[in-house]
């Protein structure tokens, strides 16, 4: 037994229950008797009390925690570190980890996936402007409530950013499958590291399954270092495109590629929200510049040298044969390098060639040759607008103090100097001090004002129709990028306008344990649409509800499709009982057969007298339904329709049982024999051989 259990630390927290174990600590729901609350204790492990490694991490969970105040990190009460117990006192959550959630609901429908994704982010953002950075983000390190409600736990590795940010990979410190490269590798981490292990926890949620896998830690490690994951739509289609980007955006093997802060992420997940059919122009920053390299500080540095073997003609990898190919180059002879030589250069010009054929040809069919028009005069805004032959434009700015800013000074080429293509790149050059405007207040201001504002501004209006009940029909909500904020002159500016009444949204309320028929009486009298699907394997009863998707107690729009998951009572194995009434017509012994299934079940097949027996009791035992047959001297007599969830048997079909007899035969003439002689029998007399004529009588 648990030596902590019923006890009480300090006079003051008593230990009820073991809840949770961890590598360096064991986690025990208890009870604060002096502020009468339920708190969880973490204590560390015995064997670790005179580790200083393990000591220092748990030391540095608690200061890490300590100075963090946000709704969506677990909260520190109390900390104790003596010689012979070290624990921290910390609130205690009645929920599941995200783990448990994305384990059960398989892939999570995305809207709540990203309700999820933002809590996580923002008490990341709170964690990082404090100088934290937790390094194990993982949904094992998550707790979901039953609310809807994130908190982010255990700190154990996190580090200080000001301090020396470096994790051994051979003491393979956090999750292998959510570590950022950089972490895998050694390198220094920071609050980039933490942003990948978001996007993979996404990923995950929005997939069902993890973007790398594998047989060992030191494999997944590498994939995370080497392999590209498959992009999230190949998995599962209905993710939104620009959910997608963010998810691969967050995962970019080079930190420099990825979002700079959680903060950004978010406000990309705000845009997204807002605008579930955007596309961001990311550019090519899912583009991996730097070539894949064999990284072997995962297990040992010591073979992380090259070796260059030249092996026997004939000789190949055997089973023995533990190295990596990664390890070996294989030399060759140099005619063979100049013939390969001969043969790439040779491909690459073929390819030249056809790929300019091609593109001329498009092209050709496509493209249309135009005049240049005159932009001079105009302002960037006009030009951008009156754009009908999709020229590109590079700016370039310059300073006129007779000219109005944002009109265009001059172009290149000239207007009406030569024919050029559609879709062709124009060089402009804009009358400005400088690139960046602040993008102005225009919130609550009509759609029309708000475009002219920016319009004057040499800002680009891109108008985005959302819904709101706060907001007027007609009225801006908010811009992007916020008001304040510098943009380059002629950018986009995305203007939220309020497009009506927001539709009315409602609580889920709980329907688990409830039967369908309740479920969807409860739901569809919140105006919510019900979806079912069956699970075969629960055990509950027919048509017990046994969760749903999104989850209880959140909220969401009147008409959303509610799905729920229902046991079909498959896995639910019952034993029913089927009374047979036996035929009168007949005194003699007959032989009853009993089918479950097609399959003959011989617990009942038997020989019955139906003179001594009116009825015959069958007690069969399945799950879901059944077809049972029973036969008599081979004769199909009764069939039934057994529902073992509803634990119903139904006849479906009466048969006559017909008896069976013998017809009177002629009397055989018999050869004239002396009286005296005896008559011989056979060894077992059958009934017609000792009393001719006489019925037959089935054993």
């Amino acid at each position: 037994m648990d030596k902590y259990l019923g006890k009480r630390l300090d006079g003051r927290y008593e230990i009820h229950e073991l809840i949770g174990v961890g590598g360096m600590a064991n986690v025990y729901r208890c009870t604060d008797t002096i502020d009468d609350r339920e708190v969880a204790i973490k204590i560390l492990k015995d064997e670790y009390l005179n580790n200083e490694e393990f000591i220092r991490r748990f030391k540095n969970e608690s200061k890490a925690i300590a100075m963090l105040s946000h709704p969506n990190i677990v909260k520190v009460y109390d900390v104790s570190f003596g010689d012979m117990i070290q624990y921290i006192v910390m609130e205690y959550i009645d929920g599941i980890t995200l783990k448990e959630y994305i384990d059960r609901q398989g892939i999570i429908e995305w809207k709540d996936a990203l309700h999820l994704t933002t809590q996580i982010l923002k008490a990341l953002q709170h964690a990082h402007e404090c100088g934290i950075v937790h390094r194990d983000i993982k949904p094992q390190n998550i707790m979901l409530l039953q609310d809807g409600t994130i908190k982010v736990t255990d700190f154990g590795i996190a580090r200080f950013s000001d301090k020396a940010t470096r994790t051994m990979t051979e003491q393979a410190i956090g999750s292998v499958h959510y570590i950022a490269p950089e972490q895998a590798r050694g390198d220094v981490t920071d609050g980039k590291t933490d942003i990948y292990s978001v996007g993979v926890m996404l990923y995950e949620m929005l997939t069902g399954k993890l973007p790398f896998d594998g047989d060992s830690a030191v494999t997944v490690a590498l994939m995370q270092l080497q392999s590209t994951p498959k992009r999230p739509r190949e998995v599962n289609p209905g993710i939104p495109i620009g959910l997608e980007q963010i998810t691969m955006k967050a995962m970019q093997k080079q930190p420099t590629s990825r979002y700079t802060s959680a903060a950004e992420m978010l406000s990309d997940i705000e845009r997204f929200r807002l605008n579930p059919s955007i596309v961001f122009d990311y550019g090519k920053s899912f583009v991996d510049n730097q070539p894949t390299k064999f990284v072997s500080s995962i297990k040992d540095t010591k073979k992380a040298e090259t070796r260059v073997v030249e092996r026997p003609a004939g000789l190949g990898r055997t089973e023995n044969d533990e190295s990596d190919d990664d390890e070996y180059i294989k030399q060759h002879k140099s005619s063979f390098y100049a013939l390969k030589g001969i043969l790439s250069a040779a491909l690459v010009v073929c390819v030249v060639f056809v790929s300019l054929a091609i593109f001329r040809g498009c092209t050709t069919s496509q493209a249309k040759d135009v005049d240049v028009p005159d932009f001079i005069g105009k302002t960037l805004i006009e030009a951008k607008e009156d754009n009908p032959n999709n020229f590109a434009f590079e700016i370039k700015t310059k300073f006129d103090e007779s000219k109005e800013i944002g009109v265009i000074l001059d172009q290149e080429p000239a207007a009406n100097s030569m024919k050029v293509k559609t879709g062709s790149s124009i060089t402009i050059t804009v009358n400005g001090t400088d690139t960046e405007i602040s993008v102005p207040y225009i919130t609550n201001n009509s759609e029309k004002d708000a475009v002219k504002a920016l319009k004057d501004r040499n800002l680009m209006p891109e108008v985005i129709y959302v819904d709101n009940t706060k907001t007027p029909k007609g009225y801006t909500i908010d811009t992007f990028p916020k008001a304040g904020v510098k943009a380059t002159i002629g950018s986009t500016v995305y203007l939220y306008v309020a497009n009506g009444a927001k539709p009315e949204q409602v609580k889920l309320p709980s329907v688990t344990g409830l039967t369908l028929s309740e479920a969807k009486a409860e739901l569809e009298k919140l105006e919510l649409t019900v979806e079912v699907q069956y699970d075969d394997l629960s055990k509950e009863a027919k048509d017990t509800v046994l969760g749903m998707s999104p989850l209880q107690y959140g909220k969401v729009d009147k008409g959303t499709v509610v799905t729920l998951t229902v046991s079909s009572g498959k896995g639910d194995k019952k034993t029913v009982s089927i009374y047979v009434d036996l035929p009168e017509n007949t005194e003699n012994s007959v032989n009853m057969t009993v089918i479950v299934d097609g399959v003959v079940d011989s617990q009942y097949s038997k020989t019955l007298v139906p003179k001594y027996n009116k009825t015959c009791t069958l007690e069969i035992t399945g799950s879901g339904t059944s077809t049972v047959i029973v036969q008599l001297d081979g004769q199909v007599y009764r069939e039934y329709s057994v529902d073992f969830a509803g634990n119903s048997v139904v006849t479906t079909a009466r048969h006559e049982f017909a008896v069976p007899t013998t017809a009177p035969s002629e009397p055989e003439t018999q050869p004239e024999t002396n009286p005296s002689e005896s008559i011989p029998q056979a060894e077992n007399p059958t009934a017609e051989s000792v009393i001719p004529n006489a019925p037959v009588t089935r054993d």
